[in-house]
């Protein structure tokens, strides 16, 4: 069972990152260990995650997903070989769709 690899680099991610409340800073750190200690499988039918395909940004190489990690936020993310590669954070469920 290969696990999931997180890449925080982007600087939309980070930005989005450090102006999180602590409180939501601590969900979404909570829900990255729960991600990393999941495999690829596990992760797509993870309920709690509530992890969709986003097809307005769907380009011809790459899926692009939203997950839950707190009732007020969703983060947006790709899969790249073995990383799980975070894009951004958004307050509303529709921003991620954008």
């Amino acid at each position: 069972m290969t696990k999931i690899l997180i890449d925080l680099n982007n600087r939309n991610f980070q930005s989005s990152l450090f102006n999180l409340e602590k409180l939501e800073q601590r969900a979404l750190l909570n829900t990255l260990r729960k991600i990393s200690q999941l495999s690829w499988k596990e992760l797509y039918t993870d309920q709690g995650l509530n992890w969709e395909l986003i097809v307005s940004k769907n380009s011809k190489n790459i899926n692009t997903y939203s997950f839950r990690f707190s009732r007020k936020y969703r983060g947006v993310a790709y899969r790249e070989n073995d990383y799980l590669v975070l894009l951004d954070l958004f307050v509303d469920h529709d921003g991620a769709y954008i």
